[in-house]
């Protein structure tokens, strides 16, 4: 036998696999099916922290935003069945997101295989459109093997999930293998050639525009795109929730290029002689519905830059399309020589943002857009900010100014759910950062129990949520479809503070916009996890429509 082969059980195989990979905490359930796993991790505790989570879906949600704040792959582990399910939906934010993942499931012994036995699930067939790849592990002794291929495809060209099935005999036996070295990511970069058109398409722009987003970009190459752009004076605007990758007080930004687009905003992007598009994939939410562009060949000229080669051509024929990674293509941008200055448009596209980004009046004693205000020109400049799905999004969305990297963290799947477990995944991954987390009455209910996580490990996040009695999204839908007809987005709510409080955390209801800032600064000096409830008006449905106004245009169209 050689002397690099350890004989270890297949969970410890696994757990030493991880942590030679730099994994430094796994997010999950505990599950009978993978035992040997908890067992591996046991020795391993001081370095590889299992994050013991209340649902799976929050589990999962936190192991996904672990990956977004860290640019690490976030370890998801579930057990089989119901475990698998529950799970499914940050993989799914995962994959829309473009981040990196690893989700360990665990499954029923080969031995009672294809009997539908005790939570058999074909996680082949049920996880296949939501990752990169999914797998199966029979033998221990290829776990390495494995592994290292899952890290692989994880973080090469589009991040996104992958799957890897851990049938519970195969766990529990022992094989003598050697551990594998930390992963390396290939990275593509542009060819000369494709910097000198890009050059020339931009020597000829009169009105050019970038757009920065998707996964797999890193601080150095979001702080060389700033620099770039404050040199070329060209106008740079995020997709939709990746408004942290520009910082917003820098005269070149020119706003998120998402829901709720300031009409001026997307007049720029229509009006782009040349759309320089870095990282985003263009769907639908950055697109306004497809309508920014033309599909399949935008009127703009478009240059595409996306570090998926699958991506290129998936929706629109660009006029230049390039396959590479984010940090390669900003570094060959310092090469190109121009000749044009686009300075005076990109002040007025800032203005223009400048002005979007004020509050206006709202209904009811709490303005939301004030309190946000607030929290933009209070918080520490490296505070980091989650929010799942929701109207009440759309303030935050419009009024905060995001001022460095990974300080935002939100689903560009538009997934509920994910304000509170995000928060505590980043608390734990950044511990003396502050961590607010901005939840609908709605959404927070959806992962609310893992406030419980965040007791249990002492990470003390600020959630705020804005209750407003409704699931307001689907209302504004149905005020605009069926003025009137109120049906199934009513919602009867539990005393937020007062929830806070029974896991032994700090709560408060705030109704008057007066109230909120002393409010805010005892939740943060009390040291623990916090909610505090906004109560705002139901008829502010978003930053700049009441209700009452939708109702009456539809009403008016009929």
């Amino acid at each position: 036998m050689k002397p690099d082969l350890k004989t270890r059980h297949g969970g410890r195989i696994l757990a030493d696999a991880l942590a030679g990979h730099g994994v430094r905490a796994a997010f999950g359930v505990p599950g009978e099916s993978f035992l040997p796993v908890l067992d591996g991790l046991h020795d391993l505790r001081d370095k590889l922290r299992f994050i013991i989570c209340r649902q799976e879906g929050g589990a999962s949600y936190m192991a996904e935003a672990w990956a977004k704040l860290t640019g690490a792959p976030g370890v998801l582990f579930v057990t089989r069945g119901p475990g698998a399910t529950n799970g499914s939906v940050g993989v799914h934010t995962a994959f829309q997101d473009s981040s990196p993942m690893l989700v360990f499931v665990g499954q029923v012994g080969n031995d009672f295989v294809e009997r539908e036995a005790f939570q058999e699930l074909d996680y082949r067939r049920m996880y296949g459109p939501l990752t990169k790849w999914v797998a199966q592990i029979d033998r221990a002794e290829r776990i390495p093997e494995y592994v290292s291929h899952a890290f692989h495809v994880a973080t090469s060209g589009r991040p996104g999930p992958v799957l890897l099935a851990l049938p519970e005999d195969m766990l529990f036996s022992e094989a003598a293998v050697a551990d594998v070295p930390h992963y390396r990511t290939p990275r593509a970069a542009p060819a000369p050639a494709d910097m000198k058109e890009l050059e020339r398409l931009l020597n000829g722009a009169k009105h050019p525009f970038v757009i920065v987003g998707g996964g797999g970009w890193t601080k150095s190459a979001s702080d060389a795109l700033q620099a770039w752009a404050g040199r070329a004076g060209i106008p740079v605007g995020a997709s939709f929730r990746c408004q942290d990758y520009f910082d917003n007080r820098h005269p070149n930004y020119a706003g998120d290029v998402g829901i709720g687009l300031n009409p001026k905003l997307a007049q720029r992007v229509k009006d782009a002689d040349v759309l320089l598009v870095i990282g985003a994939r263009l769907g639908e939410m950055t697109t306004s519905g497809y309508t920014l562009l033309e599909v399949p060949v935008p009127k703009q000229k478009l240059v595409h830059v996306h570090a998926g080669a699958e991506e290129l051509g998936r929706v629109y024929q660009a006029t230049l399309p390039i396959n590479s990674n984010y940090e390669e293509f900003v570094s060959a941008l310092a090469s190109l020589k121009l000749n044009t200055s686009w300075k005076e448009n990109s002040k007025e596209i800032h203005n223009n943002y400048l002005e979007w980004n004020k509050p206006i009046p709202m209904p009811g004693a709490l303005h939301y857009g004030e309190v946000i205000a607030w929290l933009s020109q209070n918080l520490p400049e490296d505070a980091i900010l989650t929010n799942g799905a929701g109207n009440f999004a759309s303030w935050l969305h419009r009024h905060f100014q995001y001022k460095g990297w990974r300080t935002q963290l939100a689903p560009t799947s538009g997934s509920m759910g994910y304000s509170v477990p995000a928060a505590v995944a980043a608390k734990i991954a950044a511990p003396k950062r502050t961590v607010v987390a901005l939840a609908g009455d709605g959404e927070f209910l959806m992962n609310g129990q893992e406030f419980a996580t965040a007791m249990q490990y002492g990470a003390a996040i600020i959630v705020l949520v804005v209750n407003n009695g409704m699931y307001g999204t689907i209302r504004m839908h149905q005020e605009r479809e069926y003025p009137g007809r109120v049906s199934g987005t009513e919602l009867a709510n539990p005393d937020f503070a007062a929830y806070a409080r029974a896991f032994g955390g700090h709560g408060e209801t705030v109704a008057r916009t007066a109230e909120f800032a002393p409010a805010f600064q005892r939740a943060v000096a009390s040291g623990k996890p916090a909610i505090l409830e906004l109560r705002i008006d139901s008829e502010a449905i978003t930053p700049s429509a009441t209700l009452s106004s939708l109702r009456a245009a539809a009403l008016a169209k009929k």
